[in-house]
């Protein structure tokens, strides 16, 4: 299960629950992903509700390889996720929001 207070979301991809987590690593690699801009551009483009489903993949792959998974985005390519488009910008969104959540309230 999911841990959220350590930053993880739960994905379901190919029928096999995987936890993901926006780690520094994945967070490295995901800005290398994005040519030239940063995780920031990144943030304001969803909260802005601006972002592209090539966002949404990017942060799905950074998320999954945050969590041990060792795929590729082209991997993705054919897999289903479970809840669509829609799942995976729920998730993608919550890894961005717990990645950079205080935990205060």
């Amino acid at each position: 299960m999911a841990n959220p207070w350590a930053g993880e979301v739960r994905l379901v991809l190919d029928g096999v629950a995987c936890d993901c987590k926006l780690t520094l690593g994945a967070l490295a690699e995901l800005e290398a992903e994005l040519k030239g801009e940063t995780v920031l551009d990144l943030i304001e483009r969803f909260e802005s509700g601006k972002f592209s489903t090539r966002d949404v993949l990017a942060l799905i792959v950074a998320g999954l390889r945050g969590g041990g998974w060792s795929g590729r985005a082209a991997d993705l390519l054919s897999a289903e996720i479970e809840g669509g488009l829609l799942e995976a910008t729920r998730v993608a969104a919550q890894l961005l929001a717990r990645a950079f959540s205080t935990g205060e309230t």
